[in-house]
């Protein structure tokens, strides 16, 4: 039996989705997965990151991440994303990344991935919900087999019960208001559960 490979692709500008990558990797790893943690390419000028010193202290944490690329995409048997929600959307950089992927699109190299996706926003329905199927619409484009991790397990409904993915929202101090550590890595373990079984039959 084949391991499986999971990217974990992330877009983060207050740190929350650089740590839902983490667990999802630890869950992930825990299942038996390869893992690779990726960000998306940063977008915003440097000018704008410096007058916020929240942006620029997770530019500085994550900079020895690598940034993700086709290759990443075409390695992994299984996708998991995480973004805050930008007006009920994905942010502009993780969609931007989507957008470059037409190569491999167009070939046939990202049917039959499994995709999973988390999500963030600053208060309870921030549009964390919404955020997860706009990229789960890309994700139908693609040929994917979406796994969301449903109310499969009690520690889904203990984190907040979003069925689509794991989200979270964050207070004034940039606090993740709740406890969803154990959802992201349940939500990782499942999407490598689905792909393990579509790799090896």
């Amino acid at each position: 039996m084949e391991n499986v490979k999971v990217a974990i692709i992330f877009y983060s500008m207050g740190g929350t989705n650089v740590q839902l990558a983490k667990w999802a990797a630890a869950g992930a790893e825990a299942a038996g997965a390869e893992v690779r943690i990726r960000k998306v390419q940063e977008l915003a000028p440097d000018a704008v990151i410096e007058n916020s010193s929240v942006w620029k202290t997770t530019v500085e944490a994550i900079k020895d991440i690598p940034v993700a690329t086709s290759e990443d995409i075409e390695w992994a048997d299984a996708l998991i994303f995480s973004t805050p929600s930008r007006f009920g959307t994905m942010a502009s950089q993780l969609k931007q990344f989507l957008d470059m992927q037409g190569g491999l699109w167009a070939t046939g190299k990202t049917v039959n991935k499994v995709v999973s996706a988390m999500s963030s926003a600053q208060n309870p329905h921030g549009g964390q919900e919404a955020t997860i199927l706009s990229l789960y619409t890309s994700m139908m484009h693609w040929g994917t087999i979406i796994a969301a991790p449903g109310y499969s397990d009690a520690v889904l409904v203990k984190a907040g019960g979003n069925p689509y993915g794991t989200s979270v929202s964050v207070d004034q101090d940039g606090k993740m208001v709740e406890d969803v550590e154990d959802a992201a890595k349940f939500q990782a373990k499942r999407t490598v559960e689905i792909a393990s079984k579509i790799k090896n039959g």
